[in-house]
């Protein structure tokens, strides 16, 4: 406790007589030192959650499973929240989350597009009902909640019971937060001093390019160390003891873009490293699990302590504080983190019961039959061979381009399509097609555009696609399980070309790979002009591909890609490789293919 004059004197009065009869009867033994108040309290996280409420698999309808036997979804996290609670007692915990919330299931688009919450009378979102009932205090925005367009978003925001935060979300027009860009919450302790708590939530600069389409003209991006920097010693004086950011923003400084923006995508340790102030840092996006992780920043020479729980519910991330009253304030002594498994726990009956009926309504909407297939197809093989399945995304998005740009200036033009291996599981089987199996070859809501290409730009978009493969010398043995991925590249961000004849010589280093390249058997010819069929997130940039967020645009859409193939399922009928599907790309050695 501070002295003042009162407790001074009377201390000193203490002493002297204490002094007076020590001086009669011998030494007086040594006051006690005053005990420190101390204080503890949890703040739990998560992020990712995409849209996952249930531990289930919409696209192949039933319970969800990986090969580490992971579990996901928002009734599981319940599980581990409320024990969470239990143990440290409800009013020393915060729930936060760092963002990508209302997409990636098709639970989140069934109420984004087939009975949207943006209707009159329409539902409330299911993610916005379980993170209401589970309690959680702030959740920053993700690059994702985006992809609906920002009605959509409002609406959500407006669901929930919670802030959403975005600090560097700003409106184009006045440049102001579009969105709150912290939430301050305070936690009662024995001691009469709240402890004061701020959130500040970042967002990711790149959806300025992914969603493009949604935001060009309505909002803009900032990065987030210039944002941290701007709110973090706002937060200090306005008196917050503990300041943590929820950023939707890996931790490793890269970035999928280029340099087509000024900002980083993953700058969460570049946050912790430059900006003074910060505690802890709640990391999202990079769908990557890290405990704890510890950033000495450079300013304080104090740690900050960041972890980043495991996507789609399948991990919570707790933060343990331990605070000390010091100088007439509460401050932070120590900080640690770890990550809760939700597979070690049972969905919560209550989330269940709250939300079983949404559940139903998805589970016959995804079932609906759409037509058959006279073969099966799978993608299992599809990161290193050419395989049906991606050529019929490629033959959908070509032909749909070609009746798209008919009749017009470039309709005499061929056109060329791009597609990934977005899921290895993916299938289409012989018989019976499903909403869920169309569906399932595309998780995203991207759209389709029509982008101009030469030649040239179409060798170098190939170079750089194939960098995705790691260099096997000839006469070495392959593990295709060994063979892709190379220096971190994600399936999404490998692309085939539909239209053209190539070979991927993976004993030769990258950027030197493509041979054989021809259009019609007869060599590419650098000068000739073609149309990329090509998805939004690559036309925007995604990924960083040569040329073509820099190439003209002769067509747009606006309906995503994956309705674009459940549609030309429904008119066709039935879907028969054999009118679509040929090996045009393959991977060789010295000439020699690889399988």
């Amino acid at each position: 406790m501070p002295l003042n004059r009162r407790t001074f004197l009377g201390t000193s009065a203490v002493a002297g007589a204490g002094a007076a009869v020590a001086g009669a009867v011998g030494t007086a033994p040594a006051a006690a030192a005053p005990r420190a108040k101390r204080y503890s309290f949890t703040v739990m996280g998560t992020t990712d959650l995409h849209g996952n409420v249930f531990n289930w698999d919409y696209f192949t309808d039933r319970e969800f499973d990986d090969k580490a036997h992971n579990d996901v979804g928002l009734a599981k996290i319940s599980t581990l929240v409320d024990r969470v609670r239990e143990e440290k007692g409800r009013r020393n915990t915060l729930l936060i989350d760092a963002g990508d919330t209302i997409q990636g299931t098709q639970l989140s688009y069934y109420y984004a597009k087939v009975d949207p919450i943006t209707a009159r009378r329409g539902p409330v979102h299911p993610m916005a009902q379980a993170m209401n009932a589970i309690g959680y205090d702030a959740a920053a925005l993700g690059n994702h909640e985006f992809n609906y367009g920002i009605p959509v978003l409002r609406k959500f925001q407006e669901q929930c019971d919670f802030p959403l935060l975005g600090a560097n979300a700003l409106d184009a027009r006045t440049l102001r937060p579009a969105f709150p860009p912290y939430s301050m919450h305070r936690l009662c302790t024995p001691y009469g001093r709240d402890v004061r708590v701020a959130v500040l939530g970042l967002t990711n600069p790149g959806i300025a390019i992914w969603d493009k389409a949604n935001v060009s003209g309505k909002m803009v991006f900032p990065g987030l160390e210039e944002q941290a920097a701007k709110w973090v010693p706002k937060l200090r004086s306005m008196g917050a003891d503990v300041v943590i950011v929820s950023a939707h923003s890996g931790s490793s400084g890269t970035s999928s873009y280029g340099d087509q923006l000024p900002y980083i995508e993953n700058a969460a340790g570049l946050v912790a490293e430059q900006v003074p102030g910060i505690d802890a840092i709640l990391v999202g996006h990079a769908h990557t699990e890290i405990p704890e992780y510890r950033v000495t920043n450079k300013g304080t020479g104090k740690d900050v302590v960041l972890s980043e729980p495991l996507k789609w519910g399948q991990r919570l991330t707790l933060f343990d504080f331990d605070l000390v009253w010091s100088k007439g304030r509460w401050t932070v002594e120590k900080v640690g983190a770890q990550v809760l498994n939700s597979n070690t726990v049972e969905e919560d009956p209550r989330i269940v019961k709250l939300l079983g009926d949404g559940h139903e309504k998805v589970v016959a909407y995804v079932n609906q039959v759409i037509g058959t297939s006279t073969a099966a197809m799978s993608t299992a093989d599809a990161p290193w061979k050419d395989e049906p399945i991606i050529d019929l995304i490629n033959h959908v998005q070509a032909e749909t381009v070609k009746a798209a740009l008919a009749g017009g200036e470039y309709a005499s033009l061929p056109v060329l399509s791009q597609a990934s291996c977005f899921s290895r599981t993916a299938r289409i089987p012989a018989g019976e097609v499903t909403i869920k199996d169309a569906a399932g070859l595309y998780p995203f809501e991207n759209t389709l555009e029509a982008r101009l290409l030469t030649g040239a730009q179409l060798k170098e978009y190939l170079e750089y696609s194939a960098r995705y493969y790691v260099q096997t010398p000839a006469g070495v043995p392959v593990e295709p399980a060994k063979l892709t991925n190379a220096g971190g590249t994600p399936d999404y961000n490998y692309d085939a070309v539909y239209g053209l004849s190539y070979e991927i010589d993976i004993a030769k280093p990258a950027g030197s790979r493509i041979v054989n390249l021809s259009f019609r058997g007869e060599p590419l010819d650098p000068a000739a002009r073609f149309v990329l069929a090509v998805n939004n997130y690559r036309a925007a940039g995604g990924g960083a591909f040569p040329h073509v967020a820099g190439a003209k645009q002769l067509w747009a859409n606006s309906d995503e890609i994956r309705n674009t193939i459940i549609q030309w399922v429904k008119t066709q009928g039935t879907v028969d490789p054999g009118g679509f599907a040929s090996v045009d790309w393959k991977l060789t050695r010295d000439g020699v293919p690889v399988f």
